[in-house]
């Protein structure tokens, strides 16, 4: 099932992209580009949701993926 969850991507002095989000409390991820960033955030959600999901021995509930919205898509130059 997909989950639509909402990160924030913060550039660091040193360079490195931090990702962090209010909807998944414990998430700090950080990468060398945008993409690492959020490709290792996105590993630690789910890691983060199950074992969530072992404590509480409940899911952990989100919004349902909504038919249509937007995505900010980055390409680099």
């Amino acid at each position: 099932m997909e989950r639509l969850v909402n990160i924030h991507i913060e550039k660091l002095s040193e360079g490195l992209y931090l990702a962090t989000s209010e909807e998944v409390p414990g998430l700090v991820a950080q990468g060398r580009t945008v993409a690492e960033a959020v490709e290792i955030a996105r590993d630690v959600i789910r890691k983060l949701l199950e074992a969530r999901e072992e404590r509480q021995n409940t899911a952990v509930k989100f919004l349902p993926l909504p038919n249509s919205f937007d995505y900010s898509l980055i390409i680099g130059s």
